[in-house]
């Protein structure tokens, strides 16, 4: 299963959904998406503008867990 930490570091970066997805131009429904881990596919430009936002590395919002 891979768990996505967005809503962790939106909460401490103190965002909401809707702002997210102004700063990224990633859907508003992607973000919400990847913010209640129920996506089951993302594009990849997404998750990068997402990592680029929070200035993190794809290990930082996402992770495998068995």
């Amino acid at each position: 299963m891979i768990r996505c930490h967005l809503a962790r570091m939106m909460g401490e970066h103190k965002m909401r959904i809707a702002d997210v997805a102004r700063e990224t131009g990633v859907s508003r429904a992607t973000v919400t998406l990847l913010y209640k881990e129920t996506a089951q596919k993302v594009d990849l430009e997404a998750l990068e503008k997402i990592c680029l936002l929070f200035d993190c590395q794809i290990g930082d919002l996402l992770e495998l867990k068995s």
